[in-house]
């Protein structure tokens, strides 16, 4: 993306410059649209539940933003005569069950044949836009909560190499398929002002992105991180996926890690995830809030660390008991 042109447009609120989770664009009425495409490769066997993942992970994107998802159109890349209509049929059963949850409209889409299996989805919604959520909205003192447990990364590359407790695949199957609707809604509520999704980049990448462009350093607190059954175990074994390795390689110069932190710590909070929780910042004062606002949708409340103060963009992952 770096090599395309920057455009800048008065209307454009949110595109590359910098970068964040969607682009949001003011309509002439005043409403400002959220628009995002996201699609990959099955990280489980079963195409249901791959459909359905892959649904949620899209329109993570436009919860991200503070926005509300509407209308989707189906991103396709898919073997036909290879895995035949029955597959196909419940890849994208899968993503319209998910799209009927989260009230999306799902108007058609595109598919080109291909060697290897990809769907996803291209989604729009409506946010607004006085109160868009951007990564670089971190201010000093907030505190940073999540809202889904990490290691899906890990429980997926278990699966890839067969050593996965099944009982250990269904609990990351359901974190990934599970919509960040109720968290955006509770961040509302609260008066969150800014917040991402944790994907790719793992932990560590996505609050580097947004203390970068927020000028502000964060510290994490180990001890508070939420983890999916299973995956210190798998860590410990060996079972790490190469993009989890990269993305710790590529976070370690702006972390300053606890002399004490153990490498199991340190690789789970660069593993790459799939339809990650969002991170979310909120002050101090509405910290409160915001805890009561997730317990009582029955999302994950997990508060992990807090925003420091003016830096060039870096964070203390630390342990605190």
């Amino acid at each position: 993306m770096r090599h395309l042109p920057l455009v800048h447009d008065a209307s454009l609120i949110v595109g590359m410059d910098p970068a964040d989770d969607a682009a949001v664009y003011r309509l002439p009425g005043g409403d400002a649209i959220v628009f995002t495409a996201d699609f990959f490769t099955p990280i489980v066997d079963d195409p249901e539940d791959f459909g359905a993942i892959a649904a949620a992970n899209a329109m993570s994107d436009v919860y991200a933003m503070g926005g509300r998802p509407l209308l989707a159109l189906n991103l396709v890349g898919f073997p036909l005569k290879t895995l035949g209509h029955e597959v196909l049929a419940k890849i994208l059963a899968g993503g319209a069950a998910v799209a009927r949850e989260a009230g999306v409209l799902v108007a058609g889409g595109h598919s080109i044949d291909d060697a290897e299996p990809k769907y996803g989805m291209a989604v729009v919604g409506m946010v607004d836009p006085e109160s868009v959520w951007k990564k670089s909205g971190l201010r000093t003192g907030d505190r940073l909560f999540l809202t889904k447990p990490l290691g899906t990364g890990i429980v997926a590359t278990a699966h890839k190499r067969g050593v996965v407790d099944d009982a250990d695949l269904r609990a990351a199957v359901a974190s990934m398929r599970t919509l960040n609707r109720a968290a955006m809604e509770a961040g509302r509520a609260a008066g969150v002002h800014a917040a991402t999704d944790i994907t790719g980049y793992g932990l560590l990448g996505h609050l580097l992105e947004m203390c970068r462009g927020a000028g502000q350093r964060a510290a994490i607190d180990s001890s508070a991180l939420p983890v999916l059954p299973g995956v210190r175990r798998y860590i410990d074994d060996g079972v790490v996926p190469g993009g989890t390795r990269n993305n710790l390689a590529d976070a370690s110069s702006s972390v300053a890690f606890a002399a004490a932190l153990d490498e199991t710590t340190r690789i789970l909070c660069a593993d790459a995830q799939t339809s990650g929780g969002l991170l979310l910042a909120v002050s101090a004062d509405a910290a409160p809030r915001l805890r009561a606002e997730l317990a009582a949708r029955q999302v994950l409340v997990a508060e992990i660390g807090e925003v420091l103060g003016p830096a060039e963009g870096a964070v203390d992952l630390v342990h605190i008991r």
